[in-house]
């Protein structure tokens, strides 16, 4: 599959199933079987009936002919024409409705992926936008290795995702599937751990790379602002993408996070530089383009809100927290320094009392106790903080550029199928329990 389809959701068609009145159930069974179809069926609670009988009285019946409609990805509907066919049925493809947004399939669905939990969490990706999980994965660990930078700790967190992935402990086995991304937080770990010169604390086993985080805390904090710019410039141009895919080239140019909203962070970044730099052209090319883009937000937040006098108004308001917003998440990733310092001092206050402790008698066996328990209290704490809070920017700072909407999942109807020797007559209707759809049931189960 190539990489742009592989971020993007299935190309989804709306689709007649077209039958023989004879063969409805039979046809229904081989839809059933393959579950690649979303039939648009009505909620009938308390009929008693099962699935394939249900869609049988639901179709709609012409003479000899009967159709359903529903949805269906469109590399699936050559092989579902050609298994219908076989029964006399065809598969029509049907215009789109207009204002009906076809449900999101996301290719590999079928093989999850914390990568892609970690966007399902957030919401259902939009049909028109960028499946963003894999950037996302490699956003968070980067964010937790930064915050958790330590040779030693990054390498028990490898451990552990080799044990997941392993898969010899039956009670982590709900947790396999996070086997690659806890590796990949340890890797990001030690690659940062190395830098800083952190190993299980200051204890010198490895050497400093870059700084140190205790001695040299404003250049760590500049080098965090300087990460959040960079993953907030990746979150605009996928905001830029899913505007002009969701409302094209016009709609982009007035989004706060579309054209106008990303060259506005541009203008930021180009005044920041030209005034660190002390270039003026870059000053005033940044002060320009801001006007440009504020310009163009304010446009956009007018027709937005509907105009008149009210809609100016709101539109005032929401243009300021425009402002607001853009300075405070860029401040933001500051945390990532904040929480990286926390973790080094609570390490090197571990490692100062062991070596107040050390000594060649009973004392060291009680440093070498401080040693072990203050790792492991500072790993289970800086590890859930680290966690939560890499988890946070990557929802409030940059997923809220990406997405501005919530999509509908796709939900296959692919209901259980009556065995052959089972009793065919149709079960009396049940007036005292409602009846669950079992296809949706099944799918968010």
């Amino acid at each position: 599959m190539p990489w742009r389809e592989a971020l993007s959701p299935m190309r989804m068609e709306r689709i007649a199933l077209v039958a023989p009145v004879d063969a409805r159930r039979a046809v229904l069974e081989e839809v059933a079987r393959r579950a690649v179809v979303e039939l648009d069926l009505p909620y009938r609670p308390g009929d008693g009936y099962d699935e394939i009988d249900r869609a049988i009285d639901a179709a709609v019946v012409s003479g000899p002919v009967a159709g359903l409609v529903g949805w269906a990805a469109a590399q699936d509907v050559p092989a579902l024409a050609s298994a219908v066919a076989a029964h006399g049925a065809a598969v029509v493809p049907l215009e789109r409705p207009r204002g009906v947004e076809p449900p999101t399939r996301l290719a590999g669905a079928g093989r999850p992926r914390l990568s892609r939990a970690l966007v399902d969490t957030y919401g259902t990706v939009p049909y028109a936008d960028v499946d963003p999980s894999r950037l996302a994965a490699f956003a968070y660990v980067v964010m937790f290795g930064m915050m958790f930078g330590d040779v030693g700790h990054g390498a028990v967190l490898v451990a552990f995702g080799l044990l997941l992935r392993a898969d010899r402990f039956p009670r982590l086995a709900p947790l396999r599937r996070a086997w690659m991304f806890v590796t990949g937080a340890g890797l990001t770990s030690i690659a940062f751990g190395a830098l800083y010169g952190e190993a299980f604390g200051p204890t010198g086993l490895v050497p400093v790379l870059w700084l140190e985080p205790l001695t040299d805390p404003v250049t760590l904090m500049l080098a965090a602002l300087g990460v959040g710019a960079v993953l907030l410039g990746g979150a605009y141009a996928l905001g830029t993408i899913n505007r002009v895919r969701e409302g094209g080239w016009a709609y982009a140019l007035y989004a706060r996070t579309g054209i106008a909203g990303s060259s506005l962070f541009i203008a930021v970044g180009l005044v920041a530089w030209g005034v660190t730099a002390s270039i003026s052209p870059l000053v005033t090319a940044g002060v320009v383009l801001a006007a440009l883009a504020l310009a163009l937000i304010f446009a956009g937040l007018v027709v937005e809100a509907g105009g008149g006098a009210t809609g100016v108004f709101q539109a005032v308001i929401e243009w300021v927290d425009t402002l607001a917003r853009l300075g405070s998440n860029i401040v933001s990733f500051a945390r990532l320094a904040a929480f990286g310092l926390t973790h080094a001092a609570l390490l090197s206050v571990v490692w100062s009392g062991t070596t107040a402790l050390w000594a060649p008698d009973w004392r060291a066996a009680a440093a070498v106790l401080v040693f072990v328990l203050g790792n492991v209290l500072t790993f289970a704490l800086e590890a859930l903080v680290a966690g939560i809070q890499a988890l946070r920017l990557e929802y409030y700072e940059l997923f809220s550029r990406v997405f501005l909407s919530e999509g509908r999942p796709f939900h296959p109807w692919a209901p259980a199928i009556r065995p052959v020797d089972a009793d065919p007559a149709r079960p009396s209707p049940v007036s005292s329990v409602d009846i669950v759809d079992r296809t949706t049931e099944g799918t968010r189960s």
